[in-house]
């Protein structure tokens, strides 16, 4: 099978990227190991945020919460995007002061955000426990339901003409590019690596080894509980992260599970959810006691510098990563997917990717990543 773009990984980024090439009228087929949005895409918290992002991702993210305002008629569904907001809890004076460095950055980048001391964010989030001395509100975040997104967006692909095949294990790939699954051979002149965990496994196999690991989230929820927390929560140092949805259940996580990603298979495991449930508790009271009614996990790909690996490839022409998004990447594969298709069809973006060059880890001395620019003109 003969495309114009061929893209490995049926994650958010992927899905997305087979959308926008489709809708300029590309030949596009993407090839998906399990099904569409089974791993990192699917089984995340689902935060759709700017707040706390290193700086050279909010960039980034500010375009990512631009299309997260059309993000229905994106899907052509509704993925549950809840613009409620994304509080952020500071639990000692040092994780406060945290807080107040990266506020003063971010106002650089027009980011504004509401700070609460310990008697104003008592006053306004009555059901945060002693344990919580501040916080710090960036009121245009949210949250939506990872479940739903990549899945909607795979069908609008399909729809603009894309083909994405499930269950299409890749067996081998050559550069030109020939790619060999389930015993098909589909060809193209650019290939896309969204592969998340695996990515790192296809770009070594074109000479540039990263240092990715995979990453589980350890995620629990809650029973329906009657509903008293309107923002998504975070806190300084990521070690427990909540949001109630309008259902009443509680989701939050903390802490890694563990997979073999040769099968792949994952699972939480219940030492870091109970310590997840203890840090819930001490910052929200109210939660002690709630029955825990499912827990999950999945594969994400981890880099050490928790920034994605993002851009044309230092040694084979026509080969584009993103990948390695670190378990944060869920809110921004859609505007990654928009910026692959420019990247592939323009030759350009607004977004700057320097500090996601592959390079960083290998040290390539190739062509800068806009002299293979786009083999489709």
């Amino acid at each position: 099978m003969k495309a114009d773009v061929l893209i490995i990984g049926g994650g958010g980024a992927g899905v997305s990227a087979a959308l926008h090439l489709a809708k300029r009228g590309t030949r596009v087929v993407l090839l998906e190991r399990g099904l569409i949005g089974g791993q990192a895409s699917g089984v995340n918290h689902g935060g759709v945020r700017q707040q706390g992002r290193h700086p050279a991702e909010i960039p980034l993210a500010i375009r990512s919460r631009r299309l997260w305002s059309n993000i229905q008629e994106l899907c052509g569904a509704d993925v549950e995007f809840d613009p409620c907001g994304h509080l952020k809890l500071a639990r000692n004076a040092e994780q406060e002061a945290d807080l107040l460095r990266w506020n003063e950055m971010a106002k650089g980048y027009g980011l504004e955000t509401t700070m609460f001391g310990r008697n104003a964010i008592r006053a306004d989030y009555p059901y945060f426990g002693e344990a919580v001395i501040a916080g710090s509100l960036l009121a245009d975040d949210g949250s939506a339901n990872p479940r739903l997104l990549a899945p909607a967006l795979a069908r609008m692909a399909r729809a603009a003409g894309a083909t994405l095949l499930e269950n299409h294990k890749v067996e081998a790939i050559e550069a030109g590019f020939r790619v060999l699954a389930n015993g098909q051979e589909f060809t193209a002149p650019i290939l896309l690596n969204t592969a998340g965990f695996w990515g790192g496994a296809i770009a070594a196999q074109f000479g540039e080894p990263v240092p990715v690991e995979a990453l589980n989230p350890n995620m629990l929820v809650t029973e329906p509980l009657p509903f008293f927390c309107p923002v998504n929560v975070g806190v300084v140092g990521g070690d427990v992260y909540l949001r109630q949805i309008s259902r009443g259940n509680v989701i939050f996580g903390g802490g890694r599970g563990e997979s073999d990603p040769s099968l792949p298979r994952s699972r939480p495991l219940p030492e870091p959810g109970f310590l997840a449930m203890q840090k819930a508790v001490e910052i929200i009271p109210r939660l002690e006691g709630a029955l825990i009614i499912r827990s999950w996990t999945g594969i994400d790909g981890g880099m050490p510098d928790a920034l994605p690996v993002m851009g044309w490839s230092r040694t084979t022409p026509g080969l584009l990563h993103a990948f390695g998004f670190s378990g944060h990447g869920f809110m921004l594969g859609p505007a990654v997917g928009e910026i692959l298709s420019e990247l592939v069809l323009d030759g350009r973006t607004d977004i700057p990717l320097e500090a996601f060059d592959i390079a960083r880890f290998n040290g390539q001395d190739g062509p800068e990543p806009d002299v293979w620019k786009t083999r489709l003109e």
